[in-house]
């Protein structure tokens, strides 16, 4: 029932014909790796993005279509909409470290499971980042016990003498539930602006995309099964 409850609000927010979409930003994402855990360890991806400043929350949503060197295809996607306490309430904070308290819910879909997420999220105010973001879900999963999920996620604009560079990512820490053990994901993207070189006026990027897994899936590491990644992806982006 608080489930129900938590995303009919959140979809209520989101398409209402009043709502107002403050910024949003698109973008394109090619990636390529070798050390792959789970299923072949080469694999070119496509991940679509879509992430929405409004006037309601904010929105984040990515689809990946990755293909293997066995031609294998897989689809997954997430969109995690956020409801603004800030935005909709006379409540607000008084500075400092905390900038927003919101309603938080993610939908992972795959190719057959659908997972949903609900909790609370935090934007934080945190010197030279562009955001951060700190959720904190109870997890009600398609297949196996249900769990609790934090996420941090960040962007930090860098700067190397004249060439500008964005390092962003996330860490998702997962709890332990029946047989399957606690898992943490620690993706972060490396890159650097090349429009200027490619004579483009849409925002391209040149980097690397690099994951960290422990147990991924929730799989326990062992020698026969081995679930902790270490993957280093050739990436490049484009925004639009």
């Amino acid at each position: 029932m608080k489930t129900t409850m938590l995303w009919s609000l959140l979809a209520g927010c989101c398409f209402n014909s009043h709502a107002a979409v403050n910024w949003q930003q698109a973008s394109l994402t090619y990636l390529y790796g070798t050390e792959y855990r789970i299923g072949d360890p080469k694999r070119h991806v496509l991940t679509l993005e879509h992430a929405a400043n409004t006037s309601w929350g904010d929105s984040f949503l990515f689809i990946d279509h990755s293909v293997s060197s066995r031609k294998d295809h897989l689809s997954y996607g997430e969109w995690s909409p956020r409801l603004s306490l800030g935005k909709n309430t006379s409540w607000q904070l008084a500075g400092g470290l905390f900038k927003d308290v919101l309603l938080a819910g993610t939908i992972e879909q795959g190719e057959r499971f659908t997972n949903f997420l609900y909790g609370v999220g935090l934007d934080l105010a945190i010197p030279g980042m562009k955001f951060t973001q700190l959720n904190v879900y109870r997890r009600q999963n398609d297949i196996g016990a249900n769990n609790y999920q934090a996420t941090l996620a960040w962007a930090l604009p860098l700067q190397f003498g004249a060439q500008a560079a964005l390092y962003d990512g996330f860490i998702d820490y997962s709890s332990a539930h029946g047989e399957k053990a606690t898992s943490v994901n620690f993706t972060s993207q490396l890159k650097f602006p090349i429009q200027h070189w490619l004579g483009v006026q849409d925002q391209v990027y040149l980097g690397t995309e690099i994951n960290l897994w422990r147990n991924k899936y929730h799989i326990p590491n062992s020698a026969a099964v081995k679930s902790n990644e270490v993957n280093v992806n050739f990436l490049l982006k484009w925004l639009f």
